[in-house]
C-alpha cells in the first residue's frame, strides 16, 4: 500500500511541482464499452484519505485504487454544499442553471423544487446508449415522486432521499419525517437494519455481481463522513440529540477515523465483488468527494471548509481507475470539477450529450489517457453570499462585500492577498466571473 506522505511530498504533489507526475507508461485499451461505478463520498476533505495526507488513519482500499490508477491533486467540487454538487454531476450543467441548484442544501424548508420533467441526466443518456442505470445511496435533489431519481433515469433506486440520516435509525429530519426512516426502494419506503454504510455497500456489492447482458452505469452515494458522526459500534448511543440543523453534535476525531474506515472497507467490498464477477478490467472507477469537508475533516493546506469558496470548501480527493486505459501510479494537477466526470463518463460509454442540454464539463479521457498535458480551464462559484473563480492559477474569491485574489501556484493556502498588488488580473477574473453569473439563474431571494 502507499505510505503515508511526507508534509513536503504533499505540498509537492498538490501544488503541481512534480510538473504534473503525468505517467509515461502506454495502456493498452479495453476491448466494448466499460462498465461504470461512480463513487460519491459526503462531505469528504481533501486530505482525508491516507494517499492524499491524513495522518491519523488509513485508508488502504482507496489508496490502492490510487495506486491502480490516477490520482487528482486539483479536483473541484461544483459547490460548497450537497445539493448543487449533486446537481451538477446528475445534469453535467452548472447547479446555478437550476432552481433546485441554488438550495445550499435542500430541507424540508426549502422551496418544493427538483430536477424538472424533461431534463437530461447522466442516467437518461446513458440508458439511452444501452446502459442498465442504478443510483445506491444519497439523492438529495428533491423528495416528490416526480423528482426522484426513477423520474430522471435510473432503472433503479435504493437510498436516501435527504442531505442526512442517522446511520442507524436511517431517519433524517432534514425531510420533515421525524419517525420515519429516510430510506427507499424505488418509490416505496423500506426498513432495515444495519450501519447505513454497510446498507449501501451490501446493496452495491448485490448490484454488481448480477448476471446481465448489457453493461451498467451504478452511482454510489455513501452518506459517510457527514454527520451526524456515528461509527459502526455506536448503535447503541442516543440517536435523537443530533442537536439542530444537518444533526451537527456529538462525534470526535476517533469516531471520524471509524467511519472512514468503514467507508473504505465497504468500498473494498465492492471493488472484490467486481473482481469475482471478472469485471474489473473493464470497469470505470471514479472516486470523488461533493464537497470539502467539516469538523473533523483535515484539509490541509488549504484554508476553510464546507460551505465556503475558499479551496478547503471545494477541492477534493479524486481517483480514477480503468484498467488498460488508465495506467496505474499515474498523479495530475490537472484542473477538474464535478461536471467533468459527468462528461468523461458519457464519452468512455459512447452515449452522446443531449444537444438540448450542452455540457458545462469537458471529458478527461485525454488526461487519463495520458495524450494531454496539463492545462488551463476556468471555473466559477456562486453562493448566497459568496462567488469564486478559478482561472489557470489566479483565484479570485469574494465573500459579503470583500473580494480577493489569490495565486494557487505559489499560494494554495490564500493567504497572500494580492488585489493591490495585481488589479488588472483582479479586474480580469472578476470579469470573467461577472459574464458567467449573467448567463445563470439570479440569486435565490432570503
Amino acid at each position: 500500500m502507499t505510505d503515508q506522505l511526507s508534509r513536503r511530498d504533499f505540498l509537492g504533489v498538490a501544488a503541481g511541482t512534480a510538473a504534473a507526475a503525468l505517467t509515461t507508461a502506454t495502456p493498452v485499451r479495453t476491448q466494448g464499452r466499460p462498465n461504470v461505478l461512480f463513487i460519491l463520498a459526503d462531505d469528504l476533505g481533501y486530505g482525508d484519505l491516507s494517499c492524499y495526507g491524513r495522518p491519523d488513519y488509513k485508508t488502504p482500499v482507496l489508496d490502492r485504487l490510487a495506486e491502480q490508477g490516477m490520482r487528482f491533486t486539483s479536483a473541484y467540487a461544483a459547490a460548497p454544499v450537497c445539493t448543487p454538487t449533486r446537481c451538477a454531476f446528475i445534469t453535467g450543467q452548472y447547479p446555478q442553471r437550476f432552481e433546485v441548484g441554488l438550495q445550499e442544501p435542500l430541507t424540508a424548508e426549502s422551496p418544493p423544487v427538483g430536477l424538472p420533467a424533461g431534463q437530461a441526466t447522466i442516467a437518461t443518456r446513458m440508458r439511452a446508449a444501452g446502459y442498465e442505470t442504478a443510483l445506491i445511496g444519497k439523492w438529495h435533489l428533491g423528495w416528490r415522486p416526480e423528482y426522484r431519481p426513477n423520474r430522471h433515469g435510473f432503472d433503479e433506486f435504493y437510498g436516501s432521499l435527504s442531505g442526512a440520516a442517522d446511520y442507524f435509525t436511517h431517519i433524517a429530519p432534514d425531510s420533515g419525517e421525524a419517525t420515519l426512516p429516510d430510506l427507499w426502494d424505488n418509490d416505496r419506503r423500506v426498513t432495515t437494519d444495519g450501519y447505513l454504510t454497510d446498507v449501501f455497500s451490501d446493496r452495491a456489492v448485490e448490484y454488481v455481481s448480477r448476471a446481465r447482458s448489457k453493461p451498467f452505469y451504478l452511482s454510489l452515494h455513501y452518506t459517510a463522513p457527514h454527520a451526524p458522526w456515528e461509527g459502526p459500534g455506536d448503535g447503541a448511543t442516543d440517536h435523537t440529540d443530533h442537536g439542530p440543523g444537518p444533526m451537527y453534535n456529538g462525534g470526535s476525531l476517533g469516531t471520524y477515523a471509524k467511519m472512514m474506515r468503514s467507508l473504505d472497507a465497504g468500498i473494498g467490498r465492492v471493488l472484490a465483488a467486481l473482481k469475482r464477477a471478472r469485471l474489473e478490467r473493464n470497469t470505470l472507477v471514479i472516486f470523488t468527494s461533493d464537497n470539502g469537508g467539516e469538523r473533523y475533516s483535515y484539509n490541509w493546506p488549504f484554508s476553510f471548509q464546507k460551505l465556503y469558496l475558499n479551496e478547503g470548501g471545494i477541492r477534493v480527493p479524486a481517483i480514477v481507475r480503468w484498467p488498460g486505459v488508465v495506467a496505474p501510479n499515474g498523479v495530475t494537477d490537472q484542473a477538474a470539477i464535478t461536471m467533468d466526470w459527468t462528461a468523461t463518463i458519457l464519452a468512455a460509454a459512447g452515449a452522446k450529450p443531449d444537444p438540448g442540454f450542452p455540457l458545462d464539463g469537458e471529458s478527461l479521457l485525454p488526461t487519463l489517457r495520458g495524450e494531454r498535458a496539463v492545462h488551463e480551464r476556468a471555473f466559477f462559484w456562486r453562493t448566497r453570499t459568496g462567488e469564486a473563480a478559478r482561472i489557470g492559477n489566479w483565484k479570485y474569491v469574494k465573500d459579503g462585500d470583500a473580494g480577493h485574489l489569490y495565486d494557487l501556484g505559489v499560494d494554495l493556502g490564500e493567504k497572500n492577498e494580492l488585489k493591490t498588488a495585481r488589479p488588472d488580473e483582479l479586474a480580469r477574473v472578476k470579469g470573467r466571473y461577472d459574464a458567467w453569473a449573467a448567463e445563470m439563474l439570479p440569486r435565490r431571494i432570503y
